[in-house]
C-alpha cells in the first residue's frame, strides 16, 4: 500500500529567510513607481494569491492589480533568493534521500506557493528532484482547495488511496486545517512562524519542534527503514 506524503514548502522544507519580500517590494515597485518597504509584512500561512490581493489593497492599488503583482514576483524571485542566507530545514535532506526511489512512497507538494515560484525555490535549494509533482495555489481559492487537488492528482496517479496512509507536513495551523480537511494525518513543525503551543492547539497528528532523523520518521508512519525491505 503506497504511503502518500504532501509537503509544505516555506518553514517546513526550507527557509527563504524572507527573501522572497524582495521580490514583493520589487513587484509593488513596478505597479506603484515608488519603492516600498515591507519587511514587517507578515506571510506565513498566506497564499502567494493571497499576499498579492493583500498587497494590492494594501498599496492602494485597484484589486484587479493583483495577478500583474504576483506576475512580477514570480519573474523576480529567482534572483532575490541569493540576497538572504535561507537553508535546508534540519534533516529535511536526508528524509528525501531515504523516501526517493521507494515504490511504496509518492512524495509531492502542497504549498500556498504559486507553481512558478516553488519551482524557483526549489531550484535554489536543490531539492526539486525528490517530488513528484504537486498542488500550488494557481487558481485556488484557498487550502483547502489546494489539498483537495493533490489528494485528486495522487488519486489519479496511484488510484486507491488509503485515508490513513496520507500524510500533510507543515508549520502553520492553514497547513493543518487543509489536511484535516481532506482527512490526512497532519505533522505539524515548529520550523516556521508558528510556536509548538500554537500549533498544538491546532492538535495535529504529530507535533514536532522540527523533523527527527530519518529512521525516527519512517518508524512512526509505518515505514521500513530501507528500500530494500519494502
Amino acid at each position: 500500500m503506497t504511503t502518500v506524503i504532501f509537503w509544505d514548502i516555506d518553514g517546513t522544507l526550507l527557509t527563504t529567510a524572507r527573501a522572497g519580500i524582495h521580490a514583493w517590494e520589487a513587484a509593488v515597485e513596478a505597479q506603484t513607481g515608488k519603492p516600498s518597504d515591507l519587511s514587517h509584512f507578515q506571510t506565513a500561512g498566506l497564499t502567494d494569491v493571497d499576499i498579492a490581493r493583500k498587497l494590492a489593497v494594501g498599496q492602494g492599488l485597484d484589486p484587479a492589480a493583483a495577478p500583474e503583482l504576483l506576475g512580477t514576483y514570480e519573474i523576480r524571485l529567482a534572483g532575490c533568493l541569493s540576497r538572504r542566507a535561507g537553508t535546508v530545514l534540519p534533516n529535511v535532506r536526508p528524509i528525501l534521500e531515504r523516501l526517493r526511489g521507494r515504490p511504496d512512497v509518492h512524495s509531492a507538494l502542497l504549498t500556498g506557493n504559486t507553481r512558478a515560484g516553488a519551482a524557483a525555490k526549489l531550484r535554489h535549494y536543490d531539492l526539486a528532484e525528490f517530488f513528484e509533482g504537486g498542488a500550488f495555489a494557481d487558481g485556488a481559492e484557498d487550502r483547502t482547495t489546494i489539498a483537495r487537488t493533490a489528494l485528486a492528482q495522487a488519486r489519479s496517479i496511484l488510484g486507491h488511496v488509503a485515508a490513513d496512509r496520507v500524510y500533510v507536513i507543515g508549520d502553520t495551523p492553514h497547513d493543518v486545517s487543509c489536511g484535516k480537511a481532506i482527512g490526512a494525518r497532519v505533522i505539524a513543525v515548529a520550523t516556521g512562524g508558528y510556536t509548538l503551543d500554537q500549533l498544538r492547539a491546532t492538535e495535529p497528528w504529530w507535533l514536532l519542534p522540527s523533523l527527527p532523523e530519518p529512521d525516527v520518521f519512517l518508524s512512526r508512519l509505518g515505514l521500513s527503514p530501507s528500500l530494500e525491505s519494502v
